[in-house]
Protein backbone atom coordinates (compact mmCIF):
# COMPACT_ATOMS: atom_id res chain seq x y z
CA UNK A 1 0.00 0.00 0.00
CA UNK A 2 1.58 3.80 -1.05
CA UNK A 3 -0.55 5.16 1.75
CA UNK A 4 -2.44 4.25 4.96
CA UNK A 5 -4.44 5.85 7.64
CA UNK A 6 -3.95 5.31 11.27
CA UNK A 7 -6.38 7.04 13.36
CA UNK A 8 -6.60 10.28 13.00
CA UNK A 9 -3.51 10.55 10.67
CA UNK A 10 -2.21 9.95 7.11
CA UNK A 11 0.88 8.27 6.40
CA UNK A 12 2.96 7.42 3.29
CA UNK A 13 5.21 4.42 2.15
CA UNK A 14 8.99 5.14 3.41
CA UNK A 15 10.54 1.59 3.42
CA UNK A 16 9.06 -1.38 1.77
CA UNK A 17 9.12 -4.88 3.21
CA UNK A 18 12.07 -6.18 0.80
CA UNK A 19 14.27 -2.70 2.22
CA UNK A 20 13.41 -3.68 5.85
CA UNK A 21 14.89 -7.21 5.60
CA UNK A 22 18.29 -6.49 3.47
CA UNK A 23 19.03 -3.74 6.66
CA UNK A 24 18.19 -6.50 9.12
CA UNK A 25 20.12 -9.37 7.28
CA UNK A 26 22.76 -6.81 6.48
CA UNK A 27 22.53 -6.19 11.22
CA UNK A 28 22.63 -9.38 11.85
CA UNK A 29 25.71 -10.30 9.79
CA UNK A 30 28.04 -7.16 11.98
CA UNK A 31 26.19 -9.37 15.25
CA UNK A 32 27.41 -12.43 13.98
CA UNK A 33 30.93 -11.34 13.11
CA UNK A 34 31.24 -9.49 16.56
CA UNK A 35 29.75 -12.39 18.86
CA UNK A 36 31.10 -15.11 16.69
CA UNK A 37 32.77 -16.79 20.05
CA UNK A 38 30.20 -15.33 22.52
CA UNK A 39 26.94 -16.00 23.86
CA UNK A 40 25.51 -12.63 24.18
CA UNK A 41 22.12 -12.11 25.50
CA UNK A 42 19.52 -10.18 23.08
CA UNK A 43 17.28 -7.72 25.26
CA UNK A 44 14.37 -6.39 22.69
CA UNK A 45 13.20 -3.56 24.64
CA UNK A 46 8.99 -4.11 23.93
CA UNK A 47 6.54 -3.43 22.64
CA UNK A 48 8.49 -1.66 19.55
CA UNK A 49 11.22 -4.35 18.83
CA UNK A 50 9.37 -7.23 18.55
CA UNK A 51 8.96 -7.75 15.22
CA UNK A 52 12.77 -6.76 14.20
CA UNK A 53 14.25 -9.08 17.41
CA UNK A 54 12.31 -11.78 15.66
CA UNK A 55 14.04 -10.96 11.89
CA UNK A 56 17.24 -10.70 13.85
CA UNK A 57 17.26 -14.23 15.32
CA UNK A 58 16.57 -15.65 12.37
CA UNK A 59 19.74 -14.11 10.39
CA UNK A 60 22.51 -14.22 13.11
CA UNK A 61 24.79 -17.11 12.70
CA UNK A 62 24.46 -18.11 16.42
CA UNK A 63 22.30 -19.15 18.75
CA UNK A 64 21.58 -16.33 21.16
CA UNK A 65 19.33 -16.10 24.46
CA UNK A 66 16.20 -13.60 24.52
CA UNK A 67 15.20 -11.50 27.77
CA UNK A 68 12.20 -8.88 26.71
CA UNK A 69 12.29 -5.72 28.91
CA UNK A 70 10.13 -3.05 28.88
CA UNK A 71 10.36 0.71 29.21
CA UNK A 72 8.17 3.40 28.17
CA UNK A 73 8.31 7.05 27.44
CA UNK A 74 6.12 7.51 24.65
CA UNK A 75 2.42 8.67 24.45
CA UNK A 76 0.44 9.29 21.32
CA UNK A 77 3.41 10.71 18.94
CA UNK A 78 5.89 12.27 21.22
CA UNK A 79 7.86 11.78 23.91
CA UNK A 80 7.06 12.59 27.65
CA UNK A 81 10.85 12.87 28.67
CA UNK A 82 9.99 10.68 31.51
CA UNK A 83 11.24 6.95 31.06
CA UNK A 84 8.94 4.06 33.22
CA UNK A 85 10.39 0.75 33.88
CA UNK A 86 7.36 -1.78 33.39
CA UNK A 87 9.80 -5.23 32.99
CA UNK A 88 13.63 -4.44 33.38
CA UNK A 89 16.62 -6.31 32.96
CA UNK A 90 16.85 -9.93 34.07
CA UNK A 91 19.80 -10.94 37.09
CA UNK A 92 21.38 -13.23 34.14
CA UNK A 93 22.54 -10.07 32.64
CA UNK A 94 24.82 -10.25 35.41
CA UNK A 95 28.49 -11.42 33.70
CA UNK A 96 27.11 -11.73 30.15
CA UNK A 97 27.41 -9.76 27.26
CA UNK A 98 24.16 -7.93 26.43
CA UNK A 99 22.66 -6.46 23.44
CA UNK A 100 19.84 -3.89 24.05
CA UNK A 101 17.79 -4.51 20.75
CA UNK A 102 15.32 -1.58 20.03
CA UNK A 103 13.06 -0.56 17.33
CA UNK A 104 14.03 3.50 17.26
CA UNK A 105 16.69 5.35 19.33
CA UNK A 106 15.70 8.98 18.75
CA UNK A 107 16.65 11.45 21.89
CA UNK A 108 18.60 8.60 23.44
CA UNK A 109 16.74 9.17 26.93
CA UNK A 110 14.97 6.30 27.04
CA UNK A 111 18.20 4.21 26.14
CA UNK A 112 20.29 6.20 28.38
CA UNK A 113 17.72 5.23 31.50
CA UNK A 114 18.05 1.47 30.19
CA UNK A 115 21.80 1.51 30.15
CA UNK A 116 21.85 2.83 33.77
CA UNK A 117 19.71 0.34 35.14
CA UNK A 118 21.84 -2.66 32.95
CA UNK A 119 25.11 -1.30 34.73
CA UNK A 120 23.58 -2.32 37.79
CA UNK A 121 23.60 -5.83 36.91
CA UNK A 122 27.47 -5.56 35.95
CA UNK A 123 27.21 -7.18 32.72
CA UNK A 124 30.45 -8.31 30.82
CA UNK A 125 29.72 -5.78 27.84
CA UNK A 126 26.74 -3.46 26.51
CA UNK A 127 25.78 -3.16 22.78
CA UNK A 128 23.05 -1.21 21.92
CA UNK A 129 21.11 -2.23 18.55
CA UNK A 130 18.29 -0.35 16.93
CA UNK A 131 16.93 -0.29 13.31
CA UNK A 132 16.19 2.87 13.41
CA UNK A 133 18.71 5.89 14.31
CA UNK A 134 17.43 10.11 14.45
CA UNK A 135 21.03 11.06 14.99
CA UNK A 136 19.60 15.16 13.93
CA UNK A 137 17.37 14.11 17.43
CA UNK A 138 20.30 12.38 19.02
CA UNK A 139 20.97 14.17 22.51
CA UNK A 140 23.03 11.71 24.78
CA UNK A 141 26.77 10.52 24.79
CA UNK A 142 27.06 6.77 24.24
CA UNK A 143 27.26 4.89 20.99
CA UNK A 144 25.04 3.17 19.06
CA UNK A 145 26.93 0.14 17.95
CA UNK A 146 24.26 -1.27 15.27
CA UNK A 147 21.57 0.82 13.50
CA UNK A 148 19.28 -0.80 10.62
CA UNK A 149 18.88 2.69 9.01
CA UNK A 150 19.41 6.06 10.31
CA UNK A 151 16.56 8.69 9.33
CA UNK A 152 15.94 12.08 9.72
CA UNK A 153 13.33 13.16 12.67
CA UNK A 154 10.18 11.94 11.18
CA UNK A 155 7.20 9.79 12.50
CA UNK A 156 7.01 6.30 11.51
CA UNK A 157 4.87 3.33 11.65
CA UNK A 158 4.83 -0.07 11.02
CA UNK A 159 7.15 -3.26 11.00
CA UNK A 160 6.67 -2.52 15.47
CA UNK A 161 6.77 0.87 15.37
CA UNK A 162 3.09 2.66 16.20
CA UNK A 163 0.67 5.86 16.71
CA UNK A 164 -1.17 5.54 20.04
CA UNK A 165 -0.80 1.89 20.14
CA UNK A 166 -2.27 0.95 16.62
CA UNK A 167 0.02 0.76 13.56
CA UNK A 168 2.28 -2.01 14.48
CA UNK A 169 1.39 -4.68 12.12
CA UNK A 170 2.40 -3.25 8.82
CA UNK A 171 4.56 -5.32 6.68
CA UNK A 172 6.22 -1.99 4.97
CA UNK A 173 7.18 1.64 7.27
CA UNK A 174 5.42 4.44 6.81
CA UNK A 175 5.99 7.82 7.72
CA UNK A 176 3.63 10.59 8.42
CA UNK A 177 2.26 12.39 5.68
CA UNK A 178 1.44 15.77 6.17
CA UNK A 179 0.12 17.05 2.84
CA UNK A 180 -3.31 14.60 3.50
Amino acid sequence: MEKIQVKDRYFKLYMSEAEIQAAVKDVAAQISRDYQHKKPILCPVLTGSYLFVADLTRYIEFDAEVAFVRYSSYEGMSSTGKVKTILGFPQKCKGRDVIIVEDIVDSGISMEYMIEELKKLEPASIAICTFFFKPGNFKKDFHVHYVGKSIPNDFIVGYGLDYDGVGRTYRDIYVVDDDE
